[in-house]
C-alpha cells in the first residue's frame, strides 16, 4: 500500500502549497467513514464525507460532513433558498465530480460546483478528506480546506 497517488486532488492539493498526509487504507465497498476511521485509527467525527447533491434544477454541489454525521436536506434547502436538495444518483456524481463514489474528493473536480462545509468542521484539530480513490484519505487542518475551497459554512448536520 505504499504506492504514491497522483489523483487531480494531489495535483491540486500540491500546486496550492497545501501541507497534507497520505494515508492509504482497505477500502471496503459501502463501508463508508466508519471503517477509514478505524482503518486509520481516528475518530470518524474527524473524517470528512464528500457528498454530491443536486437542487431541483439538477445544479451540482459538493457538502463536506462529518463522517459520523448526516446532511438534513431539508435544512440545506431552506438555507440555500431551494425547493429541495438531494444526494446525485452515483453515476451522476461520478460524472460532475470525476470521481468514482467511495473515492470522490472536493479538491480538482471535473466541474467547478459550491462547496458547503459543516461549520463545526472547523473545530475539529486535523480532518482527513478523500484524496479522490477509492481507499485513500488526505490528512490536514481544516483551514487549509478553506483556503483551497473558499466554502461556504452551513449547519445542517445532524446525528447520523
Amino acid at each position: 500500500m505504499s504506492k504514491t497517488h497522483s489523483t487531480p486532488a494531489i495535483r491540486l492539493l500540491r500546486e496550492k502549497g497545501i501541507a497534507f498526509t497520505e494515508h492509504p487504507y482497505r477500502y471496503e465497498d459501502r463501508g463508508g467513514t466508519a471503517v477509514s476511521a478505524r482503518e486509520l485509527g481516528v475518530d470518524e467525527h474527524a473524517v470528512v464525507k464528500t457528498l454530491v447533491m443536486e437542487d431541483e434544477d439538477g445544479k451540482p454541489l459538493v457538502v463536506l460532513m462529518h463522517g459520523d454525521r448526516e446532511v438534513s436536506t431539508k435544512a440545506l434547502a431552506r438555507v440555500l433558498g431551494k425547493k429541495s436538495i438531494q444526494p446525485c444518483k452515483p453515476e451522476v456524481a461520478n460524472r460532475h465530480s470525476g470521481y468514482l463514489v467511495g473515492g470522490t474528493s472536493p479538491f480538482g473536480t471535473r466541474k467547478a460546483m459550491p462547496v458547503y462545509l459543516e461549520r463545526t468542521i472547523l473545530d475539529v484539530p486535523r480532518v482527513y478528506v478523500n484524496g479522490g480513490a477509492r481507499g485513500f484519505l488526505v490528512g490536514m487542518a481544516p483551514a487549509d480546506l478553506v483556503k483551497v475551497l473558499s466554502p461556504t459554512l452551513v449547519e445542517v448536520g445532524i446525528e447520523g
